[in-house]
């Protein structure tokens, strides 16, 4: 599911399916706009960042210390997040935004590094520049825009999901998502082409969790749903064969 399609809310969809909405915004996201609080002033300042998630879906930025906006949050991690997905809406306004709510601190999450680098590798050759950090932005609460009298407050608890007895598929996402991109590119491809609608092209897989995994293309990015809640490296195996199999019979 594209950041696009996913904005395409109906009026009357109850708050769990706008939440899901939501997340999904997110995982697909590959940019944001980053509110912070100008020093000294107090001004809000916006900047537009590359964006990953960390397993539980909570973003993960990778800034410099150089930078106006991390000089910001060193002094207030107070802060905001815009996951535009408006696309090319001949009338953008009538397209899904979400701004997140909360505080972005340094981490040194491996999932969060390993996470960001398999989402955006250019972002490799710079990473470790001593001048550079990963941050995770913590998430308070969420305000969602579907469009004209379609705008909902979401919690964060139905931001985030729950990845407690799911140790193992996070231990072993690197080895399966290197093992779909090398050996298996044909199936990543046909999930993005015959499941999501994406162009054809070089689809890789950039990382998955309990209720999904992300895909990417250049600058494109989808998010694949699977059918039921994944929690070890056999169950996602199962669910990426039965995936392909629906995939290949839609491209029959």
């Amino acid at each position: 599911m594209s950041v696009e399609d996913a904005s395409k809310l109906p009026s009357n969809s109850p708050v769990n399916e706008t939440a899901a909405t939501a997340r999904t915004m997110i995982r697909a996201a590959q940019t944001g706009s980053l509110g912070t609080l100008l020093q000294p002033t107090g001004h809000p300042y916006a900047s537009l960042l590359l964006v990953a998630t960390e397993p539980d879906g909570s973003p993960v930025l990778l800034i410099s210390k150089l930078a106006l906006h991390t000089k910001n949050l060193l002094a207030d991690p107070r802060a905001t997040l815009l996951i535009d997905a408006t696309g090319l809406d001949a009338d953008p306004l009538s397209g899904g935004r979400i701004t997140l709510i909360g505080e972005a601190r340094p981490t040194t999450s491996a999932t969060a590094r390993r996470r960001y680098l398999a989402r955006h590798p250019v972002s490799a050759g710079y990473a470790d520049f001593p001048d550079f950090a990963f941050y995770k932005f913590d998430i308070a609460s969420a305000h969602y825009i579907g469009g004209f009298g379609r705008i909902v407050d979401i919690p964060r608890a139905d931001l985030l999901i729950d990845i407690s007895g799911a140790e193992a598929l996070v231990e072993a996402e690197p080895g399966i998502v290197e093992h779909m991109n090398e050996d298996h590119a044909d199936a990543v491809e046909l999930y993005a082409t015959k499941l999501l609608g994406g162009a054809s092209g070089a689809w890789r897989m950039s990382g998955l969790d309990p209720e999904g995994c992300d895909l990417v293309l250049g600058a494109h990015a989808l998010r694949l749903p699977f059918a039921s809640r994944v929690t070890s490296g056999e169950e996602v195996r199962k669910e990426l064969v039965r995936l392909v199999g629906v995939a290949r019979a839609k491209a029959a």
